[in-house]
């Protein structure tokens, strides 16, 4: 059997918990380490998706009064607050160790065994598509991943336990997103292990180990306990200092609307809600001058939404949804439950 590294690297400043995972993946591109599986922990931190609006998903004054750190993840998706009470998995894998290409089904494989792992501690989970594993549909991990080259990264969480009042205070969740969900509150829409299981609430130590036998018995692999090479955190250090460190970094996509002239449309699909903000020119105003695209979807790689802002500057605005639709056609891009034609949605919307 192949074998997979399994680290647990504890308690991580928010924005250097990121930048371990870029270095993880770029040593995983290298071929200089294996398969890997990390367990991680974050202190107060709210952190925002990929393609998200740092302020619009976030209170940041709370933030600041309340000691709760900022962070800007690399996997897309959607705002989400953790604490030492809740503990992080990702997985950097070959593309070919599961033998599966496309990203829809990879998740549900890797959503499947982590709901086993999570079930075996005496609980009842579900996964949920797109991204969500539930105990009677109430969530209690949400996930995400991308391929960047031939390495797959995919990361999940476990709600053991969770300040919620510091959690909905930290987050601004869309109502829009509760009202899908037919929900007063974030609150209602998760659980927790302490809520479920009480004081047979099980440690971390015994959470490791069941998501690490679920994930390698699902997975073909034999477990392999290490620490992160020096290099990988030599790296991380790297990144840090250069770019995920940086307020810069984490403000990367920052209160968009607020800016004078901005066009804004939003579309809830079922892989999330995108927001599509535009800027027009030209004496009839009918010409993209500039483009940004938001929101809580996953796509592979996470790059592409930016290649899509710039293929859209400079489109006539009757031109727009072909440009879309063109764009994905050619691109050779991997979506979670979002087409092109949401995209087109989003856009119009901002148009009317």
């Amino acid at each position: 059997m192949d074998r997979l590294r399994v680290l647990d690297t504890g308690v991580i400043e928010g924005r250097l918990n990121i930048a371990l995972g870029q270095a993880i993946i770029e040593a995983h591109q290298g071929g200089r380490v294996p398969d890997t599986l990390r367990f991680l922990r974050f202190p107060p931190t709210a952190l925002v998706g990929r393609h998200q609006a740092l302020a619009e998903e976030i209170d940041l004054d709370y933030c600041r009064e309340h000691d709760v750190g900022t962070a800007r993840r690399i996997t897309g998706g959607g705002a989400i607050f953790l604490d030492p009470g809740q503990l992080g998995w990702e997985l950097a894998l070959d593309r070919r160790t599961l033998g599966i290409a496309q990203l829809p089904e990879l998740t549900r494989v890797i959503c499947e065994a982590a709901a086993d792992g999570i079930s075996r501690l005496g609980v009842a989970a579900r996964y949920r598509p797109r991204n969500d594993i539930e105990v009677d549909g109430r969530k209690i991990s949400g996930t995400g991943g991308f391929f960047d080259g031939d390495t797959l990264f995919f990361q999940g969480t476990v709600l053991v336990d969770l300040d919620v009042t510091r959690m909905v205070s930290a987050l601004r969740v869309p109502r829009a997103k509760l009202e899908k969900r037919d929900l007063d509150s974030a609150a209602h829409r998760i659980v927790t292990l302490r809520e479920l299981l009480d004081d047979a609430t099980p440690n971390l130590a015994t959470i490791q180990a069941s998501l690490t036998a679920a994930f390698c018995e699902h997975f073909g692999l034999t477990a392999e306990h290490g620490a992160p090479e020096s290099f990988e955190l030599e790296q991380a250090r790297r990144l840090y200092d250069e770019e995920i460190g940086s307020d810069d970094f984490v403000a990367d996509i920052d209160e968009p609307a607020a800016a004078r002239g901005l066009l804004r449309g939003t579309h809830v699909c079922p892989g999330g809600a995108i927001t599509t903000y535009l800027r027009l020119e030209g004496p009839a105003q009918n010409r993209v001058r500039e483009a940004l695209v938001t929101g809580d979807f996953f796509v592979t790689p996470p790059r592409v939404i930016f290649d899509l802002e710039s293929r859209l500057r400079g489109v006539f605005v009757d031109d727009l949804e072909v440009a879309v639709e063109d764009f994905f056609a050619a691109a050779g891009i991997e979506v979670l439950s979002v087409t092109p034609a949401d995209f087109i949605a989003s856009i119009r919307n901002a148009l009317v």
